[in-house]
């Protein structure tokens, strides 16, 4: 599903309502030892797999690597304040990460709008509620309240 295009006077109207989830993505290694290098963060339940496998069966991706992919995977369906000159990434509320994502798992993101507020004329701060939905997990990798910021 494309984005959705949205006056300003009918944000509103979308507090409560989940959008459409993101595509699948596969977390492989390459993506976990590329996040790894960026991150400096080398520890050994990312990047040996012969280390990682007892604790949890493989390697497992950083908590913020799947976090980071918000940004893109959100794009593919976002609710989009029309007449918008920019959107900007305000930050996080809340991040609880709830399961591992182990090497060459599938996730995907679900987003619901929580809260918007017209922080000041023509400036709309949308909160969302994101899940990263783990393929086969009854439990999801993580959920969070993001927020953004729209500039009309």
């Amino acid at each position: 599903m494309p984005m959705t295009f949205v006056k300003p006077e009918e944000l509103d109207s979308y507090v409560g309502k989940s959008l459409e989830p993101s595509e699948w993505l596969t977390i492989d290694q390459e993506r976990i030892n590329n996040f790894a290098d960026a991150t400096n963060d080398h520890q050994f339940i990312h990047v040996d797999p012969e280390q990682a496998e007892p604790i949890f069966g493989s390697t497992i991706a950083h908590g913020f690597l799947t976090l980071s992919l918000t940004s893109g995977m959100g794009e593919e369906n976002a609710l989009v304040v029309e007449g918008s000159k920019m959107s900007l990434n305000y930050g996080l509320d809340k991040i609880r990460f709830l399961a591992p994502v182990p090497v060459n798992s599938r996730i995907r993101m679900h987003s619901k709008i929580v809260d918007v507020n017209e922080k000041n004329p023509g400036q709309f701060l949308i909160k969302s509620e994101v899940t990263m939905e783990l393929e086969g997990s009854e439990k999801p990798a993580f959920i969070a309240e993001q927020l953004g910021l729209w500039v009309t």
